[in-house]
């Protein structure tokens, strides 16, 4: 009883603070800051607001104390004293992005070579520098770490970015990943059975993470065990699964499913029960129509359950469709040189491929693969589903923090939704499932002043959508260039 009481006075707390500014800004965020006031109005705006409604044009939006304190129609200002006034004619505001499936680590593999061969272990090592500032210079404003290999690093990274001494978003920590017997990963933890799935989910629980995340070679038994453990903590669950179905997740009391319809194993030939299958549900999903009995029958199971999905287009999209995505000259200069060329050779795709994570794609018809999640994506949030979105950023395929969260946006408006569909699923979509869709995810008086600016009109051009200059967190707007400078060269260094 006295640990609910605590964590609900805890998780009271949080929602006091959040959106607070710090005291102050350390000279080392100060240097990325461009716009910083007491009053600070944008004028003359185009506001896509993050609920799905039509843009509205020509408003003012000002900014006080960290908030949105009015909306108003466009009108011309003077600076005045304590006041700082912005003049976006032909720009466009969107809410904070919402990350929900982001890391901060980088996906390697030792001498890889043109052929995609390389040396065991892969490895997951730590990009606590670099990631946060492309985060936020993508527009980035609250992510979620979906699963973390140096949860300690990331728990300090989170207190150093609140209390102002480092660049980046509001960060909610997900847990080191649950995880069975023979992981692919030499950093994560194999779980021995239910009782340590719980400890495990307790100790972690008390040292400040938000949520967990149950990975591929998890068990039934296993993963019902962390879940009832982290609902006792009034913490979610979300999972990247292959041993345990969609539907026994579901079933089982799952939060959250990460990677859109990709790793669902249900159909896969050969499954076994708390078995990760080879084909790791690229089968399923062939078979897996939207018009067909399973699918329709899986959707279902998922919305009756709660259980919202995590789309995450970008590294199925780089991880077997060549030469996509187009190429970004400067997502390609945030690359380290190491980095860069192995992202070059994933662009080249040999006929076999050994790849790291989820975008393994030998011998698939991935175009098929990717059109079916998209209309399953789409079928589910027409079913009354919550999609949540984010790129799944290590480095894999060319996946990078804030480029690939752009490039999300870009990916769910070719699955079918409009712009303002996909903006919605970026940002107010995530808050919602964080149950902090009061203060951020879209644009409101009273709300946090998390804001997005972007040159251009991404409701009707949706690549605009890279166009970000300005990311206010908390009131404060930070250049976008600048941040992007710090790290030139530095993602998958460190």
């Amino acid at each position: 009883m006295r640990r609910c009481i605590v964590v609900t006075a805890a998780l009271f707390l949080l929602s006091l603070v959040y959106g607070q500014q710090p005291a102050s800004l350390s000279k080392e965020v100060q240097k990325y800051v461009r716009v910083q006031g007491a009053r600070v109005v944008l004028t003359h705006v185009r506001i896509i607001d993050g609920t799905g409604r039509a843009p509205a044009d020509d408003q003012n939006v000002v900014l006080e104390g960290g908030e949105i304190t009015a909306i108003q129609p466009g009108a011309d200002m003077s600076a005045a004293k304590d006041t700082t006034v912005l003049d976006l004619r032909g720009y466009t505001v969107i809410p904070g992005i919402v990350g929900m499936h982001n890391h901060l680590f980088y996906a390697a593999r030792p001498n890889l070579d043109g052929q995609w061969h390389g040396n065991p272990p892969p490895l997951l090592p730590q990009m606590t520098f670099s990631a946060p500032r492309l985060y936020l210079a993508g527009g980035v404003t609250t992510m979620r770490t979906t699963g973390s290999v140096e949860p300690y690093a990331d728990l300090n990274l989170k207190r150093e970015i609140d209390a102002g001494q480092l660049p980046g978003p509001h960060i909610d920590v997900t847990g080191p990943y649950l995880e069975g017997a023979d992981s692919y990963f030499i950093q994560m933890h194999q779980l021995s059975g239910p009782e340590e799935a719980r400890q495990f989910v307790d100790y972690w629980a008390d040292r400040g993470v938000t949520s967990f995340k149950a990975y591929q070679n998890l068990t039934r038994a296993e993963l019902k065990a962390a879940i009832e453990e982290a609902h006792k903590r009034n913490l979610k669950v979300t999972g990247h699964l292959c041993a345990v179905t969609y539907k026994e997740a579901a079933e089982l009391g799952i939060d959250d499913l990460e990677h859109g319809f990709f790793v669902n194993t249900e159909f896969d030939p050969g499954k076994k029960p708390d078995v990760c299958s080879e084909g790791r549900g690229r089968p399923t999903l062939a078979q897996m129509g939207p018009e067909s009995a399973e699918a329709k029958d899986l959707i279902d199971t998922l919305v009756k359950h709660h259980v919202a999905v995590t789309s995450t287009l970008p590294v199925f999209e780089s991880g077997g469709m060549p030469n996509r995505p187009p190429l970004r000259p400067a997502m390609l200069e945030a690359l380290s040189p190491q980095a860069r060329e192995a992202y070059l050779y994933r662009r080249q795709k040999p006929e076999k491929q050994e790849t790291v994570g989820p975008g393994n794609s030998e011998n698939q018809d991935w175009p098929m693969l990717m059109k079916h999640d998209m209309q399953l994506e789409r079928a589910f949030v027409a079913a009354g589903g919550l999609l949540l979105a984010g790129p799944d950023p290590t480095g894999n395929g060319g996946v990078v923090p804030g480029f690939g969260d752009q490039r999300e946006i870009e990916l769910l408006v070719e699955a079918g939704f409009s712009p303002v569909e996909a903006i919605k699923v970026a940002t107010f979509n995530g808050a919602t499932y964080l149950g902090r869709q009061e203060r951020i995810g879209s644009i409101a008086v009273g709300k946090n002043a998390d804001l997005v600016v972007i040159r251009g009109d991404p409701a009707t051009h949706i690549s605009d959508v890279e166009n970000v200059e300005i990311v206010f967190k908390d009131g404060v707007g930070y250049d976008s260039a600048k941040l992007l400078e710090s790290v030139k060269g530095r993602y998958g260094e460190y």
